[in-house]
C-alpha cells in the first residue's frame, strides 16, 4: 500500500506518507488504518484528509445582503474563493461563514470567480439546495456586472463578433459617458482543462454572448455595464478584451501575469452587481444590489 500511495500522490513526499500512515491517516471503506505493508488490491477505496494548506486571510470582510430561512446572499470581496479548492480552503466564503453563522449546511447556488467581487446567493439548508442551484441551471437568474477598463467608443468598436444593437433607454449615469448605446459581443469560447486561461475559437459558431454598456467616462478608464447571456468560463473577461479594453487588474487577459497568491493589491475591476430572479420557492421577484466599490472607480 505504501508504495501505491508514493505512485499515487505525487505532491505528497514520501517521508509525509509515511507520517500519515504511522499517524492512521489512511483509511479503508470500513475506516480501519492502513498500514503502509497492507497489500495493495485494485478497486480498493482509500480515504484520507490531505493537509491543508498555509493561507494568509483576506483583508476584506464579507458583507451580509440578506437571509432568510433558505438563502443567504453576500457581497463576496475580491480574492475569496466561494468554494473550498486548492490553496484555499478556509479562506473560501462558504467555510468562512459556515463557522461565523454556525450553518454547517450552507452551500453555494452558483459561483464567483476567486478575483472577482459582487453578490453571491448560498442556501442555508441542503434540503433548499437544487430549486436554487437549478434556477441558476436553467438560466432563470438575470445577472448585471459593473467593470472599469480603458475609455471607449462602442460605437465604432471595428472588432469581429461585436454588432451595437442600439438604444438601452436607461441614459447617461454621469461624466461623459454614453449611457445609450449597447453593444453585444459573441465568440465561440472554451476552456481546456488545466490551463488557466480560457480561448476563443475564431470561426465557430458562438455559445457567448454578452451585452455591453459604458456608463459613464472619467479621464481614460470607462465604468462598464456587462450582461452576459450566456455563462461561458471567463466570458465578461474574454469578451472586454475582444474589444481592445482588457478590464483593469486582469492577471489574465491578455497576457498571464505571475501573481503571489497572498497579493491583494491589484483587484480584477469586475463585480457582480445584481442579481434578478423570481423565488423559485415562493414566485416573489428577488433583486439583490452589491453595495461594494471598485477601487479604480470609486476612490
Amino acid at each position: 500500500m505504501r508504495d501505491f500511495l508514493v505512485w499515487k500522490l505525487s505532491r505528497i513526499t514520501p517521508q509525509r506518507i509515511d507520517e500519515m500512515l504511522a499517524d492512521g491517516r489512511f483509511v479503508g471503506s470500513d475506516g480501519a488504518p492502513l498500514a503502509g505493508s497492507t497489500p495493495f488490491e485494485p478497486q480498493t477505496f482509500v480515504f484520507f484528509h490531505r493537509d491543508l494548506p498555509q493561507e494568509t486571510p483576506v483583508p476584506f470582510p464579507v458583507g451580509i445582503l440578506h437571509v432568510d430561512e433558505r438563502i443567504l446572499v453576500v457581497d463576496k470581496p475580491h480574492f475569496l474563493s466561494s468554494i473550498p479548492r486548492g490553496q484555499h480552503v478556509l479562506q473560501s466564503a462558504v467555510v468562512l461563514l459556515r463557522t461565523a453563522l454556525g450553518m454547517p449546511e450552507l452551500t453555494v447556488a452558483h459561483r464567483l470567480d476567486r478575483v472577482t467581487s459582487g453578490v453571491l446567493l448560498l442556501t442555508c439548508q441542503r434540503r433548499w439546495r437544487r430549486p436554487y442551484q437549478e434556477m441558476f441551471e436553467r438560466r432563470q437568474v438575470r445577472k448585471s456586472y459593473r467593470v472599469v477598463a480603458p475609455l471607449a467608443d462602442l460605437r465604432s468598436v471595428p472588432a469581429e463578433g461585436v454588432c451595437r444593437i442600439g438604444a438601452a433607454g436607461r441614459g447617461r449615469v454621469d461624466g461623459a459617458g454614453r449611457g445609450d448605446d449597447v453593444v453585444e459581443v459573441r465568440s465561440h469560447i472554451v476552456k481546456d482543462r488545466g490551463v488557466l486561461q480560457a480561448r476563443e475559437v475564431p470561426g465557430a459558431a458562438p455559445n457567448a454572448v454578452t451585452r455591453i454598456r459604458l456608463l459613464a467616462a472619467r479621464g481614460d478608464l470607462g465604468l462598464y455595464e456587462a450582461t452576459p447571456l450566456t455563462g461561458r468560463t471567463h466570458q465578461i473577461r474574454l469578451h472586454f478584451w475582444r474589444l481592445g479594453i482588457p478590464i483593469v487588474g486582469d492577471p489574465f487577459y491578455p497576457r498571464l501575469l505571475e501573481t503571489a497568491v497572498d497579493d491583494f493589491s491589484s483587484p480584477l475591476q469586475l463585480q457582480a452587481h445584481e442579481m434578478r430572479f423570481p423565488d423559485p420557492v415562493t414566485g416573489q421577484e428577488r433583486t439583490f444590489t452589491s453595495r461594494l466599490a471598485l477601487s479604480a472607480w470609486d476612490t
